[in-house]
This record gives structure tokens, sequence and C-alpha cells, in this order.
């Protein structure tokens, strides 16, 4: 079988829109003065799909991010995630959808400085409330995924940075979301590691998750299916696969 049979064989099917965005704003106000951060923007995003979000510094990648995060609402425009219409719920339920539907994987890692790998994944699990057999079960599980299996008991000081990526990636998949949001993931990452990264997030997405990835980097963007460019809180009609 050719390289081509084998990725066509290996990419996941495509189905319904599991994001979509419509017409959206968002701008913030600091005393007298208003900064629209998007204006009007359009995106969608197929379940099972991956992708990169792109654009210079201030393009509003990150504003972009809290929105499709649940972590801020548009200040105008529909939101609308796996069918439910974000921007018209309320604080418990914005906090619900970032628990149950989306793993967040960031830049800085975020991980608790003085709990070992093993605690770092069990604390979405502790707000899930899932109980103490299963945790164990899950953690155990998916830092075997992530190929840490011996760094269970290992903190954040005694791990690479590639290493403190991954415990943040099996955090970002313990309540199982069907999304996995990642900024900048391979920021603070060497070639190698951040290679490696990119590698896990194409086996999550060949198991079905939809990846979407914040990131300047063109050559991890390109490693997507496609990419979304943004440029001055607008769609950048002159990038590629948007």
């Amino acid at each position: 079988m050719s390289n081509e049979m084998l990725l066509a064989a290996q990419k996941p099917v495509l189905t319904d829109n599991v994001i979509s965005m419509n017409n959206v704003r968002k701008a913030y106000t600091t005393g007298k003065v208003t900064f629209e951060a998007l204006k009007g923007v359009d995106f969608h995003a197929r379940r099972g799909e991956f992708l990169a979000i792109v654009g210079p510094s201030g393009s509003g990648k990150s504003t972009m991010m809290n929105i499709i995060g649940c972590l801020d609402i548009p200040t105008s425009g529909d939101y609308v995630l796996d069918d439910q219409v974000v921007n018209k719920l309320n604080s418990n339920q914005l906090a619900d959808i970032r628990n149950r539907k989306i793993g967040f994987v960031f830049q800085a890692f975020n991980l608790l400085p003085y709990a070992t790998a093993y605690e770092n994944v069990e604390v979405p699990l502790l707000f899930a409330r899932v109980n103490a057999r299963q945790r164990k079960e899950r953690i155990m599980a998916l830092l075997s995924r992530v190929g840490l299996a011996d760094k269970v008991a290992n903190k954040p000081t005694e791990m690479s940075g590639g290493e403190m990526q991954r415990v943040a990636i099996a955090r970002a998949l313990a309540n199982e979301p069907d999304i996995i949001l990642a900024d900048e993931p391979t920021g603070n990452l060497d070639t190698k590691s951040g290679g490696g990264i990119v590698q896990l997030f194409h086996e999550l997405w060949q198991s079905g998750k939809t990846i979407i990835i914040i990131t300047h980097d063109m050559n991890i963007a390109r490693q997507s299916g496609r990419v979304f460019k943004l440029k001055d809180g607008l769609v950048d009609t002159n990038g590629n696969g948007i």
C-alpha cells in the first residue's frame, strides 16, 4: 500500500460542523477606549477535523481561542458549539461545557508545579467527581497513551519541556472531550520535542478528536488538514485553505 493510500485510510471521516461562528465580533473597552479584536469573523470546523488558526501578533488569534474555548463570549454574532448557542449561556453553563467538551493545551503547560504527573492529570477528574478507582484507571491509561507511564510520580521540575506538554495533553484528555484546543503548544519546545507533540496530535486526530491549534508557526500549521488565517481581526482571504 502506498503512503498516500495509507494516509487516506488513517484519515477520519468528517461529518457535520461541530463549531460554527457567524459574523462574530469581540470588542474590549478600557476607560473611554474601545478595541475591536474580531470584526465579523465566520469560522466553521467539522467534527473530526484537524486545523490550524494562524496570524501575526494582534490578529485576533487569542480572542478566537477564548471564544472557541468558552472562556469568553462574542460581543455580537453567533457561536454555536455542538448545536448549542454559546453566547446565550450563563457562566455555570459555560464552565460545564469547558469541562466536558473541550480539552485545553497551553504554551506554558499550566501544570501545578508541586504536583506529580498523576496529580496534574487528576485535577479535571476531581472537578468532574469521578470516583477514585475510575480516576486511577483513566490517569494511568492516559499517561501511558502519551508515553509517560514511567513518569507518574515525577513533578514538572523533574521533566523536560516535551514531557511536561505530554502531561498537559493527558490532562486535556482526562474527561474525554471531543475537541482539543491547543494554544502555541510547541512554542516553548525545541524542534525535536515539538515534532513529537505534533505527531501526538495527529494520533489523537486519527482516533476521532477534533484538533484546533492556534499558532504563528506556519511549519506547524502546514501539518494540519486546513489553515485558517486571521489578520487585524478579519479573515485573511489571501490565505490558502480557508
